[in-house]
Order: C-alpha cells, then structure tokens, then sequence
C-alpha cells in the first residue's frame, strides 16, 4: 500500500495519527496510510483487517492493546524476514502543533533463535523475545511512556458483555480511562503487579524472610493507594460530567466496590503483612485494588447496568466513553482522546448514530470507526476519511 494523505483545511488542533506504519502486524506484511486527522471510516467485510488497524492503534499507547493480546500473538503468520522486529507498529502523531515519532515493536533476542522463538543459551532455556518502545528516536524505558503523548479509549463488539462478565474486564476498562486523566497510573500498576507477583512467589516457595516480604509490601502498598486515589478521582470526575451532559445515550453513575483510597499506604502495608499466611494457602493476595470493580448503574431506570437490555448496556458504555472524551479534552488543552470505535453504528439505530456523529464531530476528536456496511457512515459526508479495507489493501473512497 502507498501512504495516501488528504488534506482537511482549517482543521482544528487536535490528537490524531497522521502516519501509520506496519510491519508484521497481524494480517499485514507491511502498510503505511497518511491521514489529515480527520475521522477515519473503514469499511469492508468481515476478516478483512479493520480491527487489526485498531489494534496496531492501540498499541501507541501504554499496555497490552485493546485484544489484551501476548506480544507473540501480533506476529503475522509467515512473517517478511526482517533482521530486528518480529512486528512493529510506526506512526506520527500530532498532538496540537507538535508531532512526535512513535515506533513499538517485538524485538527478536540476538542469537540463535530455539523451538518457541527465544533465543538458545548454553544452559538450556531461551530469552524472550521484548517489546521495543522508541520516542523520536530514542528507546523509551517502556510502553508507560506513551500515556503522557497519546490518550485513546476502545469500543469493541467483545466489550458489550463488559457488565455482565467477571470484574476483570470492568477494571481494565476503568484503568484505561483513568490513564487518560494520570499518565503515572501505568508505572503504578506495573509496580504494584510485579511485586505481588513476587511475593506470592515467595509465599508459596518460599523463602518467607520477613525483610524480604516486608519491601515488597511496602511496594504493593505506596503503588495500591495511588492506584486506588486515582481510579477514585477519575470515577468522581467522570459520575458529574455524565450528570451535566444528557444526551441521546443515558446518564450513567458509576462507583468502585471499595473505598481503598481511603485507606493510607500503612493501613494496606498491615493489612497485607497480617493476611501472609492466609494468602500463602489461597495461591492468591486477598486484598488490594487488583480486587476493585466498576460499579455502573442507569441513573434514569434506577437499574444496575447488569440488569440492563443489551442495547440499554451498548448505550451506557457509549456514553461513558463521550463523558471521558469531553473530561479529558478540557483537562488537556482541549484535545480529545484518539477513540476506536470497532462496529459501533451496526446496532444504533438512526437516531443514536446521528447523535454520535455529532458528538465526535463536537470534540474534534480522531475517531477511527470500522464497520461492513458503509451506508451506516452516511452521515459523516466530508467530514471524515473514509477507506474500503479487503486483503489487506486500502482504497480511497471521495
């Protein structure tokens, strides 16, 4: 594919991609688009690659994408041989009058490669294979770098169970929004994980010295009370802006299902040291914010979004996610977050499409919107770039 750029006079500033660049990624040996910033349409059938562009979207941002994939799974099968990167992800971004150069990646191990495609050592084993982030340029210390460049938030059709399914998904939904407001809260996160993961490890195997046990508390505790406050902050925040703003979708107020960020750094760090033992026969650490859940409920019915319709649920989700554009946008200079919407007109009908057009256009945002049925973007005119995606190859539509 030739890159292809259009140009939107009088635009205003926003966040938007204006190149991308693939390699390896997924169903796409290689592909470049050039793009005005403008909201992006792409349209095609079933398997033809539209969600695997939003992925690689995704990707520009901190964490694991919005498939949640391992790193080895955005390899394209039968991959173009290449010297360093498995796959990789290439854009400029723009983000008011400043761009910024955005290259992520798996990056191949050097040396002899074994069975699994890490690398053979003389031991025995092999070395994974790591995600390369680069900033302009420069190796970035990893992903968590991006959330101060590029906010985004998804849609996906795999999101519509999202009230109804274990509490796991409504956390990484929220921790995706509140990223947006605190860049940090993946540094938090990534703490917190790692030292739980290490001291269930040691609970389990052992050595339980106290010293040892004690740090990695400590860790877990300072990073779960700024992971608790911020996620706290974010769902005040974004409860009052779903209150002011009634529009076609409902009014949504949301809460957590605990109130850790109450607590301070030495309640947690007590809290924990006391539950070793307990833990240690659970194979699991029982308290902290990797056992918060999203609370939503349908301000107008009076009716927790689990017990909600199905189009009731699509529309509450909908309308948090424009709460979150519009919150962010007035907290970071008036630009909006990158939004990928995977097959978001194909169950609203005309009069929700419309109003969700209008509230895009509203924020000025790059919404970048995949669908089959080119006629449910109608609406968008000449106000957004519009490609039709089938093997692996984009075609202009004027």
């Amino acid at each position: 594919m030739q890159p292809e750029r259009a140009a939107f006079a009088g635009a205003p500033a926003k966040l938007a991609v204006t190149q991308l660049r693939l390699t390896n990624f997924r169903s796409y040996a290689s592909g470049a688009l050039a793009l005005s910033g403008a909201p992006v349409v792409l349209a095609g059938p079933n398997g033809a690659g539209k969600t695997n562009i939003l992925d690689a979207i995704s990707m520009l941002s901190p964490g694991r994408g919005l498939r949640g994939a391992k790193l080895a799974e955005h390899t394209r099968k039968s991959p173009v041989v290449s010297d360093a990167a498995l796959w990789a992800v290439a854009a400029t971004v723009a983000r008011g009058a400043t761009e910024y150069e955005i290259g992520t990646g798996l990056i191949r191990s050097s040396g002899a490669l074994g069975p699994n495609g890490g690398e053979k050592r003389p031991g025995g084993g092999s070395r994974q294979d790591k995600r390369s982030v680069r900033l302009n340029g420069v190796e970035a210390r990893g992903s968590a770098d991006l959330g101060d460049i590029v906010q985004l938030i998804w849609l996906t059709p795999a999101m519509d169970r999202l009230f109804i399914e274990s509490a796991g998904g409504r956390r990484r939904f929220l921790d995706r929004l509140v990223l947006g407001f605190e860049p940090a809260h993946a540094r938090h996160s990534t703490r917190y994980e790692t030292a739980m993961r290490e001291r269930a490890r040691l609970l389990k195997y052992g050595p339980r010295d106290p010293a040892w046990l004690d740090g990695l508390e400590s860790e877990m505790a300072e990073a779960g009370i700024a992971i608790a406050t911020a996620r706290a902050i974010a769902v005040e925040r974004l409860s009052r802006a779903l209150t002011e703003h009634v529009g076609e979708f409902p009014a949504a107020a949301l809460s957590l299902s605990d109130e850790l960020h109450l607590s301070s750094a030495d309640e947690l760090r007590a809290r924990l040291a006391a539950s070793r033992i307990r833990d240690a026969e659970a194979g699991r650490t029982g308290h902290g914010p990797h056992t918060t859940d999203l609370m939503v409920r349908h301000t107008a019915k009076r009716a927790d979004a689990q017990d909600c319709s199905t189009g009731e649920q699509k529309a509450l989700l909908i309308s948090i996610i424009l709460a979150d554009a519009r919150e962010l946008s007035r907290a970071r200079d008036g630009l909006a977050p990158l939004l990928l919407l995977d097959e978001i007109a194909a169950h609203l009908d005309a009069r929700r499409r419309s109003a969700l057009f209008e509230e895009i256009h509203a924020l000025s945002a790059q919404a970048w919107m995949t669908g089959t049925d080119l006629s449910l973007f109608e609406g968008w005119g000449r106000n957004a770039e519009i490609f039709l995606v089938e093997n692996g190859q984009f075609m202009r539509q004027e």
